[in-house]
């Protein structure tokens, strides 16, 4: 479950960042990015190189990507992400429908891995040991210790 919500916040931010550049043709704005032209711009005036410097580089997918390869890391060690980082994503996506309006199915992948993250948390929360003092790594054997 929590590789699959891993792999749904990698898929989505990259395909909303990509989409951008790409789809909207944000990047055709990258020389004005990069000369200096955005310093000091008032953003109640938002010039169509910033809008797409909001739209891409500088939108929620480059931080959602990190927070996917994040999940998918701690994945990989056997580490349960902590239960506030869905929560926190969710709170984030239900904002943005309550603001935006719901998307064209946008959202719906985002509350899926908020859904696989919070399922993966309380399972292994179910799994873990009623005792704590219980290891759940096993212990080194002291076997140079014994022939002592």
């Amino acid at each position: 479950m929590i590789r699959w919500a891993g792999w749904l916040l990698v898929l989505y931010g990259a395909a909303h960042t990509l989409g951008a550049l790409t789809v909207e043709g944000a990047a055709r704005h990258a020389g004005a990015w990069f000369s200096g032209v955005l310093w000091g711009t008032d953003l109640a005036v938002m010039s169509p190189a910033m809008s797409a410097y909001w739209l891409s580089v500088n939108s929620f997918g480059p931080p959602t990507v990190l927070i996917g390869l994040t999940v998918l890391w701690l994945d990989r060690r056997g580490i349960t992400p902590p239960p506030f980082v869905a929560w926190t994503l969710g709170v984030w996506v239900v904002l943005g429908i309550v603001v935006m309006g719901p998307g064209v199915g946008q959202d719906l992948i985002l509350l899926v891995a908020v859904g696989l993250l919070l399922a993966g948390a309380r399972r292994a929360t179910r799994l873990r040991p009623d005792n704590p003092s219980e290891s759940v790594v096993p212990e080194k054997s002291h076997s140079a210790d014994k022939a002592r």
